[in-house]
């Protein structure tokens, strides 16, 4: 079981450390349904993570819209000193409507302050841009990021599903600690551009969903596992015969994850952790049976003859269907 003694990984080159498994807290409030839990078990979730080592804590303020951040504020009372505290700003979930992006200044400064105060901190330790603004220059989003720091209200930036060009531009303005993508074993584009790109200028890829949303876990075979309104249910992956031949796959993973002697979940995150010291992949999960399980991926060690063999069974580009809903897709690698 990983513990207070997990490893730690740089993210960026600022001077930054982490664990290097963090916590995705988004499916506490929204998004995930399937697994409920009330704000007590939440926050005691999170505790328990924090005692078994986790020091990266991801929300964002479109999760909920903006209950997550409070839940998280909520845990860390006490606590603050022991993590370092991400969030996101650019997605406006306002009047029911679709979300919208926004990357002016002026809003940038605005969401800051708005989750400063629902967090009850003084400074977030790592802002990121959820989603790039097509209609704002990269460089007048990250200026204002940067004004933040010199305020002294935030003290690293990043970005997240941002292309390889805008990740030079952004870190021309001010350095970029972390870049935040989708990266999994059934989802892997960034390692055509913008996973290099991040390495040669000494960006940390914080990898989210690193489970597939739940589908590398082994847990749902079909879309009556999900509850009703389970965000999931609208996902192309668990659609139809794409969901039918991505299974296909899962099932060959399931079986090599038997005959390693864990399960499919860390046999997943074993996979990432393996890819670079550089990635810091961040679960979430409501359930601490699944927790210590995501945690105890550490202790999974692949030989070159495991990862070769994961590769040949769940090779790339072997998902079937979209990352995203067709509103959502386009909003990545801006």
């Amino acid at each position: 079981m990983a513990n207070a003694t997990m490893k730690t990984r740089a993210l960026g080159t600022q001077g930054l450390r982490v664990g290097q498994i963090g916590l995705g807290c988004m499916g506490l409030s929204d998004f995930y349904f399937t697994s409920r839990v009330d704000e007590a078990g939440a926050v005691a979730l999170i505790h328990r993570a924090i005692d078994r080592g986790v020091t990266l804590l991801d929300t964002a303020d479109m999760y909920g819209p903006h209950t997550n951040e409070r839940l998280v504020g909520k845990a860390l009372r006490g606590r603050r000193d022991a993590v370092v505290l991400a969030t996101k700003f650019g997605f406006r979930r306002e009047g029911g409507g679709p979300p919208r992006i926004d990357g002016r200044p002026e809003y940038v400064r605005e969401a800051c302050d708005a989750s400063l105060a629902r967090l009850g901190v003084d400074v977030i330790d790592l802002y990121y841009q959820h989603r790039v603004d097509p209609a704002t220059p990269i460089e007048e989003t990250v200026g204002a990021m940067a004004e933040l720091v010199r305020a002294g209200k935030v003290r690293h930036i990043g970005l997240s599903e941002a292309s390889a060009a805008t990740l030079r531009r952004a870190h021309r303005v001010h350095p970029i600690s972390a870049l935040q993508t989708e990266y999994s074993l059934w989802s892997r584009d960034a390692e055509d551009e913008i996973l290099p790109t991040a390495r040669e200028l000494g960006i940390s890829f914080v990898a989210y969903s690193p489970l597939g949303r739940g589908f590398l876990t082994g847990r749902f075979r079909s879309l009556e596992d999900l509850s009703p309104d389970d965000y999931r249910r609208n996902s192309p992956r668990f659609q139809g015969e794409n969901f039918a031949r991505n299974l296909a796959v899962l099932d060959q993973v399931n079986a090599l994850a038997a005959a390693k002697g864990c399960t499919p979940a860390q046999l997943a995150l074993a996979w990432l952790l393996a890819r670079g010291e550089d990635i810091i992949p961040i679960p979430g999960t409501s359930d601490p049976r699944r927790l210590d399980e995501n945690l105890a991926a550490a202790d999974v060690a692949l030989s070159a003859e495991e990862l070769a063999r994961i590769d040949a069974l769940a090779p790339r580009g072997f998902a079937v269907g979209h990352r995203y809903p067709a509103q959502s897709q386009g909003f990545l690698n801006g």
